[in-house]
């Protein structure tokens, strides 16, 4: 009875919970080997869970709060995959920490982790407001982890636009709720087969205050630099916490409430397109994946906005496959950044001569990321790809997204491997990387390199599982597709090489590139400065008219006032007694006429 009662228990909890219960216990552990089982115990049974629910689309845990149902657990085939990759993170992550002792760091790493699992699960939009709050709180301090100046100032730039996307969703919420009484996404009008997405019509009161505020955190063009301005300044594991949860729960979100909106395929086609410049020309290693982040993001954004069956799973699978090679490729940074000091590709070269294994990990992770055939990127982002191809309506988009997958191979697939651990020698030999942090990579790239041999384990949990399983047995493994994918990843090789040959390619070098955070850093500054020159002006206008007053009233005072001035002057006797008389005539007609 006590097991059965357990994993009942189990299975109706959402597994976030016990995520958010290990963080708040970190703090207290105090030995190596409690601290190990908190950070890999706590993701551990939520997986146990998670697993216990899988397949279910129904409310398993609600509670009321001021008047309001909050849906604490409502899994279903969307949330699934979503929390299977954050959990899996958040296990990943708790082996890459485990060489240091940083209580702060640890324990707000597995708040945040914990957080973003509970908002993929919670089935209202009150409740995904509170968890998608706790993950800013919790993930700015992940930026505070090296205590400098400059991660202290990147850490409060991070919170204003974590707290600006938290307060434009709480806005919305508001309004949406307020007009039509709803805040359970599976009393919204659900589509595509009963799976409850793209719920909320963008016409709906509040729809666009939510949808800003998603965007946000999903990092849409121009309110993207939080991320490149924030990751890199993190701790070696800091940026492997932040690479895994913010974006993809945002993605999740998009998917839940705007599948099928038209803005999103552009929107995301854009992201794919413009980190790719930036990315080449960028020194810091660790900005490039940032950079690199922001694009692949955007290939989960357009899917989103395309909203087919097709689209949906392959926003889904992209989301899980980019977590886990991107964690790779940033605790493959962080390894270097802890032995060598520095990701900066002008300071780094030669690395491969010492830290084997930790280049050997980071050529997975670019295999990856750049969709070679047998790796993870390879089945995920080419359901997007055909998702867009199947509608000739989209043939620009499509364009867009093979222009991104090609430059994508250039600065993740080649630049962060190349100039990181070959390239020049730049005579550094650091000692490879610790255990815990070569496992926590191997695990990783065991991953990688699974779901891209045997998909089908990850397809079956995909949204629509049918449709995955159609893709897989009739288009993925198609020789046309493999090799139009091998065609435009030697090109993109060639090209670099060519580059490379010819001197063309950037030069690494020391640098900070800003790109549309000039506006917000550099530009806004100026403005404010120009528009405040004529207030200032016209202050100091007043404030000298108002002075010049003062001063002559003070000159009067004083001549009025001083011993020789008219109030000190003797007056004649007569003139004393008539002005006393005229005083007593007025009191005396006030006193009769008044």
């Amino acid at each position: 009875m006590t097991v059965e009662r357990l994993a009942s228990f189990l299975a109706n909890t959402n597994p976030g919970f016990f995520i958010l219960i290990a963080g708040l216990m970190v703090p207290f552990a105090r030995d190596v080997a409690s601290r190990a089982i908190l950070l890999v115990g706590g993701p551990a049974v939520a997986l146990v869970a998670l697993i216990s629910a899988q397949g279910l689309s129904i409310n398993l845990q609600a509670i009321q709060f001021l008047g309001l149902d909050l849906i604490l657990y409502r899994p279903d085939s969307l949330s699934f995959v979503f929390g299977l990759a954050f959990i899996i993170a958040a296990a990943l992550v708790g082996i890459y920490s485990l060489h240091r002792r940083d209580a702060l760091q640890d324990s707000t790493a597995m708040l945040y982790a914990g957080a973003a699992v509970t908002a993929v699960f919670v089935g209202d939009l009150v409740s995904l407001f509170i968890a998608w709050e706790l993950t800013a709180i919790a993930s700015v301090f992940q930026v505070l982890g090296p205590r400098t100046r400059e991660s202290g100032r990147a850490a409060v730039r991070y919170l204003v636009f974590q707290v600006t996307s938290g307060m434009l969703v709480l806005a919305g919420v508001c309004m949406f709720a307020a007009a039509t009484g709803k805040t359970q996404f599976a009393l919204m009008a659900p589509s595509m087969t009963g799976l409850p997405v793209g719920v909320m019509d963008i016409t709906s009161p509040g729809a666009v205050l939510i949808l800003a505020g998603f965007g946000i955190k999903a990092a849409f063009p121009m309110v993207h630099n939080w991320l490149q301005d924030a990751y890199p300044k993190t701790t070696e594991t800091g940026a492997v916490v932040l690479s895994a949860f913010t974006t993809k729960l945002a993605v999740y979100a998009l998917a839940r409430y705007f599948a099928g909106l038209e803005w999103l395929i552009w929107i995301g086609a854009v992201m794919c397109v413009f980190p790719v410049f930036f990315a080449v020309i960028e020194n810091d290693l660790r900005k490039v994946l940032a950079y690199s982040l922001n694009n692949q993001v955007g290939f989960m954004v357009c899917a989103v906005g395309i909203g087919t069956q097709l689209a949906v799973n392959g926003a889904a699978a992209h989301a899980f496959a980019h977590i886990m090679y991107k964690a790779l490729l940033f605790m493959s940074m962080g390894a270097v950044l802890m032995r060598a000091g520095t990701t900066k590709a002008s300071e780094l070269g030669g690395l491969h001569r010492t830290m084997p294994w930790t280049t050997l990990f980071c050529l997975v992770g670019a295999a990856s990321i750049s969709a070679l055939p047998l790796f993870s990127g390879f089945v995920a982002k080419s359901m997007v790809m055909s998702a867009s191809h199947a509608d000739p309506s989209l043939l620009a988009v499509w364009l867009m997204l093979l222009f991104a997958s090609a430059g994508v191979l250039e600065h993740s697939g080649i630049k962060i491997p190349y100039f990181a651990f070959f390239g020049h020698d730049s005579g550094k030999r650091p000692q490879e990387a610790p255990f815990n942090m070569l496992l926590a990579m191997g695990v990783a790239a065991a991953l990688c390199i699974l779901v891209g041999v045997s998909p089908g384990w990850l397809y079956q949990f995909l949204p629509y599982q049918e449709a995955a399983l159609d893709y897989l047995a009739t288009e993925l493994w198609t020789p046309a597709h493999v090799l139009q994918q091998l065609q435009l990843l030697v090109f993109a090789t060639l090209a670099f090489m060519l580059l490379q040959w010819r001197q063309i390619y950037p030069a690494e070098k020391p640098g900070v590139i800003l790109d549309a955070e000039w506006l917000w850093r550099r530009g806004a500054p100026l403005v404010g400065g120009a528009l405040a020159r004529p207030v200032r002006a016209f202050g100091r206008f007043l404030s000298g008219g108002v002075s010049d007053g003062l001063g002559a009233l003070q000159s009067a005072a004083r001549q009025v006032f001083a011993a020789d001035g008219w109030v000190a002057a003797k007056l004649p006797l007569s003139a004393t007694a008539l002005a006393s008389l005229a005083i007593l005539a007025l009191v005396l007609l006030f006193s009769l006429f008044g």
